[in-house]
C-alpha cells in the first residue's frame, strides 16, 4: 500500500495472497494498494525459481526473502526468514481493509495490528519500514517513496467539514517544503520521500522525524500522539539510547520475522503459485 511501510503482501503479515490476477475485484484495485510497485522482480524471481526447481518455492517466500535482503542491502540488520509458506488461493478487493492506510487514526492503527497479534511496539517499530521495502525491491531511485495523492488532504484540506489548513503537527519548518513538492492543484503522481533525510538508508531516522515533526505520512505522525507509542519512540530516540536504551536493529527483526509469521499456510494448504500474478 502506498504510504505504508511494506508491500501490501507484507503488511500486517499478509503473505498470502500476495497481490494476484488483474481483473477487477481483486487486492490489487483497493485504494491503498494503488501505486504498489515491484511485481516484476518478484515474478523474474518466480520464474528463475520455476526453471530449476518448479513448484517448490512459494511467492510468499520470494516476497519475505527479497524484503530480507532490501534490508541488509540497505545497511540493515541480517536476519533469517523462516521459510515453507504456501501462496494463498483467495484475492479480494475487501482484504485490503485489514491493512494499516494513511486515513486511519491511531486507535484503528493499534486494533488492526493487536487483531494480527502484534503489539503497539510493533506497530512503531514496523512502521520504519512501510513503504521503505516496497520500493526498495522495485527500483532504487525511488526507495521509499509515497505520492502527492496520499497527502493533499493533509496539506491542504485538513480539517473537517472543508475548512482547509494543514496537520498543525507538522514542522512549520518543514510544511513548505512539503507544499513546494506537492502544490495545491499540482500533479498528483509526484513523489516524495517518506523518510526526509535518509531516504536511501536503512535506520531509525524516520522515528525521530515522527517525534520532530517531520513525519510525512499522516499515519506516521499519529505515532507521537498517543502516549503507549511515543514512549516506544523515546526509548529508540532518546539521548539515553546509546547507554541505556533497547537495540532498535534487535527489537526490529523481532517484530519483522513476528510478523512474517502471522496466518501462514503451510503443508497442504494453499498452493505453490507458477506465477504470482495468478492461481493456479
Amino acid at each position: 500500500m502506498e504510504g505504508q511501510v511494506l508491500p501490501p503482501w507484507l503488511a500486517m503479515g499478509r503473505l498470502q495472497p500476495p497481490l494476484v490476477a488483474n481483473g477487477g475485484g481483486v487486492s490489487p484495485h483497493a485504494f491503498g494498494h494503488q501505486g504498489v510497485g515491484g511485481f516484476e522482480v518478484i515474478e523474474r524471481a518466480k520464474a528463475r525459481l520455476e526453471d530449476e526447481c518448479g513448484g517448490v518455492v512459494s511467492c510468499a517466500d520470494i516476497v519475505a526473502m527479497a524484503a530480507r535482503d532490501a534490508i541488509a542491502l540497505s545497511n540493515g540488520p541480517a536476519y533469517d526468514v523462516p521459510t515453507g509458506r504456501r501462496d494463498g488461493e483467495v484475492s479480494n478487493v475487501s482484504l485490503a481493509d485489514d491493512m494499516p492506510d494513511v486515513r486511519d487514526s491511531i486507535q484503528q492503527l493499534k486494533t488492526k495490528f493487536f487483531l494480527k497479534g502484534l503489539s503497539d511496539k510493533d506497530l512503531v517499530l514496523l512502521s520504519v519500514i512501510m513503504g521503505f521495502v516496497q520500493k526498495n525491491i522495485s527500483a532504487a531511485h525511488s526507495i521509499g517513496t509515497t505520492a502527492c495523492f496520499f497527502m493533499m488532504k493533509r496539506l491542504y484540506n485538513f480539517f473537517p467539514g472543508g475548512g482547509g489548513g494543514s496537520d498543525p503537527t507538522i514542522n512549520p519548518r518543514f510544511l513548505p517544503e512539503l507544499k513546494s513538492i506537492c502544490p495545491e492543484n499540482g500533479d498528483v503522481n509526484v513523489r516524495l520521500s517518506i523518510d526526509h533525510g535518509s531516504e536511501r538508508t536503512f535506520d531509525k531516522q524516520i522515528l525521530q522525524n515522527i517525534k520532530d515533526g517531520f513525519a510525512v505520512l499522516e499515519s506516521d505522525s499519529k505515532l507521537n500522539d498517543d502516549i503507549v507509542t511515543k514512549s516506544v519512540i523515546d526509548s529508540y530516540v532518546g539521548f539515553l539510547n546509546p547507554i541505556f536504551g533497547p537495540s532498535f536493529e534487535a527489537d526490529f527483526v523481532e517484530s519483522i520475522v513476528k510478523m512474517g509469521q502471522i496466518g501462514v499456510k503451510t503443508g497442504l494448504q494453499g498452493q505453490i503459485r507458477r506465477v504470482c500474478a495468478a492461481f493456479n
